[in-house]
């Protein structure tokens, strides 16, 4: 399986989460087997100054991501990801490792929407 999650620095499993997938600077590809990490490749989000709807999640389903885990995200984008058939986690915190081990735990909730009118932030 592969796991996008958002990260606001390049640093493996020990990226920072972001707040937010959209506006993030980086991406944290986790290809997994099971709950075994296989490997982890950091990725420049093209869109992270600037995008429009859909965007980001074109861009995320074009690099066969299965599953992709925030912090946040606004419901126009969770509706597209579903449009793909990819599976979306919200309210991540901590680094990428700490993401990864409550998404295997089961602790992540399925997406909701942030409930915060801009997303610039």
């Amino acid at each position: 399986m592969k796991i996008a999650i958002s990260t606001i620095d390049n640093n493996g499993l020990e990226s920072k989460l972001s707040p937010h997938f959209g506006r993030c600077p980086f991406y944290m590809m986790v290809e997994t087997k099971g709950e075994e990490i296989l490997s982890v490749e950091g990725v420049e989000n093209p869109y992270y100054s600037s995008h429009g709807p859909g965007m980001v999640p074109e861009f995320i389903n074009k690099q066969g991501v299965d599953v992709m885990i925030s912090g946040g995200m606004g419901g126009s984008a969770i509706a597209f990801f579903k449009e793909f058939k990819i599976g979306v986690a919200t309210g991540a915190s901590g680094t990428v490792k700490e993401t990864l081990q409550a998404y295997f735990d089961g602790n992540l909730r399925e997406a909701a929407p942030c409930n915060h009118e801009d997303h610039n932030h």
